[in-house]
């Protein structure tokens, strides 16, 4: 086998990564140019040369995506390196396997997510030696805790530890919440290890290619793929554009007097109760109820009803969670709105009338897609405002900025009534439930909610 690559110092970084006995899993990439597959497909085809007898899954969410694309790049790699199918391997476009003559394989496996197949039993008993997933932002955390608990062929006889590879572009998804956050938060755990690439740290790219990423007139596009920007997300159903939610703590709101408070209900576990508490569409402060109280719906309560009062809000402009155990809180506290997430939404007088004609409305699925789409509205007009040091901490600034960047909506290119993702969808990608950015949304109850003004034209 016949070698001629000339690395690239993030190359070289993460090829150490991978053949050191420290690192479990490696995430690389972070930008368009930065040769991510092209690691991947070497990695593979080294490890196959240096195990006889070993066993690799070479994984995209879609088979059809990584023939086209990944596997081209394989062969583009043997040709380089004269390494020849049906000389020293042979593909088998079938079966989905590369079967060297030392006996060692590369499976091509689907890893999308199917309702068909939610706990991926069609990996079944398949043991690998070690996997490589391109664009392992495309699927779904489960599958590749799945694929990393099928490593363990033959690991004691090669004197090897279990090795995943996954390279992607920028994502707000499980990745980001894994690998580029804690890496960025310098907390990452020792087995795991992120290195960003970049298209300037590739000398050999053509700069045609660096001249084409420039031209990229979309702002969230170009500062993914060319600047390697992690907190953009290109996803056109995403509700919150990143400069939008910065902008929020730099805009002013209108002055208004009147206060409120929202808050998410949960008892104790992984989720937070954060309160937050408002003077018009200026978030003043955010309180988190500590577990001691939220452990009881009745200590929930009267926490509240006390905060109400010390900041002279009214109970009837208490909007709360009422799903689940908020629901215990909320009927605890005279006058509060209890906030049902698949309530039917507020319809106004203008809306009821453009569907009696049957004329375009926005035709929200339930209330808290009602919500949302308010708060990014507002949020995009500049009439929402995050006042200083509204955070007890900068993670929890980070998890309501994380939050909003979770919000999409489910379905987008379909008519019908308007829906976001769902809760499991987003908890599949941060690990968590998005309880800030729920805490903000539930406040503009009162906004899309309005009393009609009493119209007196005689006494």
């Amino acid at each position: 086998m016949e070698i001629d690559w000339q690395q690239t110092k993030k190359q070289n970084e993460a090829w150490q990564c991978l053949t050191n006995n420290e690192t479990n899993d490696l995430v690389f990439g972070g930008g368009a140019g930065g040769g991510k597959s092209l690691l991947g497909c070497a990695w593979l085809i080294v490890m196959c040369g240096m195990y006889p007898g070993s066993r690799w899954l070479m994984g995209r969410a879609k088979l059809k995506n990584l023939k086209e694309t990944t596997l081209n790049t394989f062969f583009e790699i043997c040709g380089r390196w004269n390494i020849k199918n049906e000389r020293d391997f042979k593909y088998n476009s079938q079966d989905g396997t590369i079967t060297f003559t030392n006996g060692s394989q590369i499976l091509l496996k689907d890893l999308f997510l199917y309702p068909s197949d939610p706990n991926f039993d069609s990996l079944g008993s398949l043991e690998i030696t070690g996997a490589f997933v391109d664009e392992v932002n495309q699927i779904v955390f489960k599958a590749w805790s799945i694929v990393k608990s099928r490593i363990r062929y033959k690991l004691d006889e090669f004197g090897i530890i279990p090795k995943m590879l996954g390279t992607c572009n920028p994502s707000k998804g499980w990745v980001y919440t894994e690998f580029y956050k804690p890496n960025r938060d310098r907390n990452i755990e020792d087995n795991k290890r992120f290195i960003q690439a970049l298209v300037t740290d590739n000398p050999f790219i053509s700069p045609h290619y660096i001249k084409n990423l420039k031209s990229i007139k979309d702002k969230a596009t170009r500062e993914r793929l060319l600047h390697g920007n992690w907190e953009y997300d290109d996803d056109p159903a995403c509700l919150f554009d990143y400069d939008v939610i910065q902008d929020m703590f730099t805009n002013k709101a209108k002055k208004d007097t009147t206060k409120y408070i929202s808050g998410d209900v949960s008892r104790k576990g992984r989720d937070k109760m954060p309160i937050g508490i408002w003077k018009g569409l200026k978030l003043q402060k955010v309180i988190l109820i500590p577990d001691e109280i939220r452990s009881s719906t009745k200590k929930s309560a009267y926490f509240i009803m006390n905060l109400a009062q010390e900041e002279g809000i009214r109970f009837s402009h208490i909007v709360l969670d009422e799903d689940g155990v908020g629901g215990g809180v909320v009927d605890n506290i005279p006058g509060c709105v209890g906030f049902v997430n698949n309530s039917a939404p507020i319809l106004t007088r203008a809306d009821k009338i453009k569907k009696q004609k049957g004329e375009y409305y926005q035709n929200f699925g339930n209330l808290k897609a009602q919500c949302y789409f308010k708060f990014a509205d507002l949020a995009e007009e500049g009439k929402v405002e995050i006042g200083e040091e509204v955070f007890r901490d900068s993670k929890d600034k980070d998890d309501f900025i994380e939050d909003l960047g979770q919000i999409k909506q489910k379905d987008i290119d379909k008519d019908g009534k308007i829906y976001l993702i769902g809760k499991d969808e987003i908890k599949e990608n941060i690990g968590r439930s998005t309880d800030f950015g729920d805490m903000a949304m539930m406040r503009m109850y009162f906004e899309v909610y309005r009393k009609p003004e009493l119209n007196i034209t005689s006494l």
